[in-house]
Formats: C-alpha cells, sequence, structure tokens
C-alpha cells in the first residue's frame, strides 16, 4: 500500500506536466509569405538549393499562439506586432533535446521544396529552415515532426491563397495597389474564415502584403476565425509585386543600363 502512495505521488509531478504542455496554446498561425514582397526589400532574397520557388504563397511556419498575449506579470491583451515580440504571445523552444530528423519527413521533402522553401540568404538549404521552425515552433505543437510539417502543407493545399486572391482580380502586379479590406474579404470568402494580414515595404518604401496568418485550430486539420485581431503594419492600398528573385532583377538592371548606353 506505501509503495502505491510513493508511485502515485511521484508520478503527480509527470501527470502535471503533460496537462500543462498540451494546454499551453490557444490555437495555431499558417503563416504563409508572398515570395515577391520577400524579396522586393532593401534585404532581397536568395533562392534556396532546389530552385526558384514557384509564384505563389509559401509556408512561413505553423506556429502555436496564445488568444491572449501575457506580460512577465501575467496580464493579457490584444496587442500590435510591435508588442508582440515584446511580450509573451506564443510558446517556443519547448523541447531543444528534439532536432528534426529527415528520416521522419523524407516523405515529404518533395512537398515541402514545392510549398515551404527558404528564401533567405544566410544559408539557402531549406532543411535548415525547417530544422528551426521545428526547434522554435514545432516542439510546442503537441505534433510529433511527421504530423507537424504534414497539416501545415495539407492546409495549404486545401486553402490555395494565390488562385483565392486571382479569383477575386487580386494579382501580382509593379503598378497596381489593392484595398486592404478587398484582399481580407477575399481570403474569409475563399477560406470561409478570416486572417490576419501582415505588410512590409518594398524598396521604394510602398505597402506591399507580406504574410498571411490563417487561424488552425488546436489539433492542426481546421481553419478557425482568428480570435486575435492583428496590426500588420499594413496601410489602406497595399501592391501585390511580382516575384522576381534577385538573379533575375540583376538581369534586368544589367539589360536595362545596356540599353539606356
Amino acid at each position: 500500500m506505501r509503495l502505491s502512495v510513493v508511485a502515485v505521488a511521484l508520478l503527480l509531478p509527470l501527470a502535471a506536466a503533460v496537462l500543462a504542455s498540451a494546454e499551453q496554446f490557444d490555437f495555431f498561425y499558417l503563416v504563409q509569405q508572398w515570395p515577391g514582397s520577400f524579396c522586393d526589400t532593401q534585404q532581397g532574397c536568395c533562392f534556396p538549393d532546389s530552385g526558384k520557388p514557384a509564384a505563389e504563397f509559401g509556408i512561413h511556419g505553423l506556429w502555436p499562439n496564445y488568444a491572449q498575449c501575457r506580460s512577465s506579470a501575467g496580464e493579457v491583451g490584444l496587442v500590435d506586432m510591435g508588442v508582440m515580440r515584446r511580450k509573451k504571445c506564443w510558446p517556443e523552444y519547448c523541447d531543444d533535446g528534439k532536432p528534426l530528423s529527415l528520416w521522419e519527413i523524407k516523405d515529404l521533402v518533395k512537398q515541402l521544396d514545392q510549398s515551404w522553401p527558404t528564401l533567405s540568404c544566410k544559408s539557402g538549404k531549406s532543411m535548415e529552415f525547417w530544422s528551426y521552425e521545428w526547434r522554435k515552433h514545432g516542439t510546442c505543437s503537441d505534433l510529433g515532426q511527421h504530423d507537424y510539417f504534414a497539416a501545415a502543407l495539407a492546409l495549404k493545399s486545401r486553402h490555395n491563397l494565390t488562385a483565392i486572391l486571382a479569383d477575386a482580380g487580386i494579382v501580382p502586379s509593379d503598378d497596381d495597389t489593392y484595398f486592404l479590406s478587398s484582399i481580407s474579404d477575399a481570403i474569409a470568402e475563399g477560406t470561409g474564415f478570416k486572417a490576419n494580414l501582415e505588410c512590409n515595404r518594398d524598396k521604394s518604401g510602398e505597402t506591399q502584403l507580406f504574410q498571411v496568418y490563417q487561424c488552425v485550430d488546436r489539433s492542426g486539420n481546421s481553419l478557425i476565425d482568428c480570435p486575435l485581431p492583428m496590426q500588420g503594419k499594413c496601410r489602406d492600398r497595399v501592391k501585390l509585386p511580382p516575384f522576381v528573385g534577385d538573379r533575375e532583377l540583376a538581369v534586368a538592371d544589367t539589360s536595362a543600363a545596356r540599353a539606356a548606353g
């Protein structure tokens, strides 16, 4: 009897830890970025080792998130993106002892190359990008490695943002701008759920649509309306620039210079 009591006492902290882990976030953000807006900045972009990605929204990550941001003092509230980075709005790095194994996702690599490419010039290796996303966000997802990446791929495939916007007449252009509300409405109509939008600035300082944050239930299977409004540095009208990588830009600039000369 005494041994049973001791065993239960020893198991209680472990059970509490598992329960706390399972309850540490409220929903996922499926974050997809427009490659034209990633590249058309002062920083520019580089193509991954798998070659130039398609001109379509690509996955940035599947991020566990809290419905309300928390400060170190425990206060909660709805905040803009700057505050999100200063407060605790998501769990991260939940298990650094679980690095991503290529063996676990070997059957997904082709899809990942197409739908989750890196455009960063830091390494150009998509596997390093996926490993970082798994380490920072995936380890907090309550999903295994294969299930985590498969869930993001399935969600992207089910809701093709590039096609949804094109059906609403919102297509990449060097000159046209679009009402942010029209983009938001098109995504809501095409997917059935409201999303959050983030913008950045191009080389000329103009506002362009950068990332779409679609909210996903805790299982990672279904979209939901976003419970956390976001101020994503957007204006009333934004651009959706064509996807032209730095390599093509260099060729175009050289050709233009020759023509001018």
